[in-house]
């Protein structure tokens, strides 16, 4: 069949190695997980959707590499620790983790949020990351190797989205602190900033009937900060993003997996944005 991500250019940076995708369903997260194949890893694709999972794990299995899926919600701890021993039980290590797992749903005025749609957010877009380093850090430290990659953003500092924006404020800090921690140890933690991206990939988790946290419509006097049309879209990014575009799915990918390869060997603690220029506050 075709490459799974003909960006790799034959690279099998990963031959022998085995990773975990949370987060690996679809977007940027079905991307890194078929990356990460053709360049010869062993894959856990973990995600809350089942068929999605099973999905990804076919077409990594239809290119002759290995995939075992996991279903779990990775807000909690229990389903964390469970994907760990699946991927230690399948596969007897765990080289490399990248935590995929989050996303804003509300874009309005912060005190017109709800306690629970806070809660959510926070829940949806902290805990994960949070949790996944936690649960991984003992089979890494057994071993005294591994890589992690989490996944911020560059809307730490936009608006409309201040529960979301904090939450990866938190992801930040989760990264440049644990990095310092366990860089003796021979384990690197290193997160991206993604700017606005589309992946060609039209699946979502709505899309098999797992409902999105709540609402997106504003209620009444809120002011709405998510730009629906196109056109509208596309003069936001020229003037936003130098190269005067949204990024790919694909390129997300490619930095997640350069951050959780060899290549990558000397680099820990470091935020790396990928927006096409945009200036990120970090």
């Amino acid at each position: 069949m075709a490459d799974l991500d003909s960006r790799a250019a034959g690279g099998r940076r990963f031959e022998g190695q085995v990773a975990i995708v949370a987060g690996a369903g679809q977007g940027i997260g079905r991307a890194t997980a078929r990356r990460l194949a053709q360049e010869g890893a062993k894959l856990v694709v973990a995600d809350q959707v089942e068929v999605t999972a099973q999905r990804v794990c076919k077409e990594i299995a239809d290119f002759g590499e290995s995939a075992t899926p996991f279903v779990g919600d990775l807000r909690e701890l229990k389903d964390v620790q469970a994907l760990m021993k699946c991927a230690k039980d399948t596969y007897g290590k765990i080289d490399a983790l990248a935590n995929i797992v989050g996303g804003s749903v509300w874009h309005y005025d912060y005190q017109l949020l709800n306690p629970e749609q806070i809660e959510a957010t926070v829940k949806k877009n902290f805990w994960p990351s949070m949790w996944l380093c936690w649960a991984v850090l003992p089979y890494m430290i057994e071993q005294r190797s591994g890589a992690i990659c989490n996944v911020a953003t560059h809307a730490v500092a936009s608006t409309g989205r201040v529960p979301y924006a904090a939450s990866k404020g938190g992801v930040i800090a989760l990264t440049t602190s644990l990095a310092k921690e366990v860089a003796e140890i021979g384990i690197r933690v290193n997160c991206i900033a993604p700017g606005s991206s589309r992946s060609s990939d039209k699946v979502t988790p709505r899309s098999y009937g797992v409902p999105p946290a709540g609402p997106k419509k504003p209620p009444d006097g809120a002011r709405w900060y998510e730009i629906d049309g196109s056109k509208e879209r596309e003069e936001r990014h020229k003037y936003e993003v130098p190269m005067g575009r949204e990024g790919k799915s694909e390129e997300q990918a490619s930095a997640i997996v350069f951050l959780l390869s060899h290549d990558a060997s000397f680099i820990t603690g470091q935020i790396l944005p990928v927006g096409g220029g945009a200036t990120y506050p970090f």
